[in-house]
């Protein structure tokens, strides 16, 4: 099953990531990927959708996290890559190597850190098979088409 970034979402002031399930009159409610717990959150938490994160680059152009996850996905051959709890310099080294194109003045190691971590989750639960946003256009045009002419 291919996992849609839509779905899942990291929480200000919560580790880890979590699947977006449903929404509620005061809020939405998750469910940790790492322990199946589920919990309601407030309308008024920062949530953000992992398919919306992006990084900034040398050339201007943000790069997505999906594309830096599948950059990770293939350095690592799709095993964990390096601790996010490796030394700071370690960390930013490691990252460089993956994504060169990175902007090193806007993109801090707080923010490597937690790209490394949400990898390792996400590859940890068999969650980097992910659901091509081309396709499901497509899909949805044709849908359109089909409707259209009958």
């Amino acid at each position: 099953m291919q996992t849609d970034l839509q779905k899942i979402v990291s929480i200000s002031g919560q580790p880890g990531l979590y699947k977006y399930l449903s929404q509620v009159r005061h809020g939405i409610i998750v469910e940790s990927i790492k322990d199946g717990k589920r919990t309601c959150i407030s309308a008024s938490t920062k949530i953000s959708s992992l398919a919306e994160i992006t990084i900034y680059t040398n050339n201007g152009n943000d790069l997505l996290l999906k594309e830096i996850l599948l950059k990770i996905k293939d350095n690592t051959d799709g095993e964990q890559a390096i601790s996010h709890k490796s030394p700071t310099d370690e960390l930013m080294a490691y990252f460089e190597k993956v994504v060169p194109e990175y902007n090193k003045e806007k993109v801090y190691p707080h923010h490597v850190k937690k790209m490394i971590e949400w990898y390792n989750i996400l590859q940890e639960n068999q969650l980097l098979d992910f659901a091509e946003e081309e396709e499901e256009n497509t899909e949805a045009a044709e849908d359109e088409d089909t409707s259209a002419t009958e």
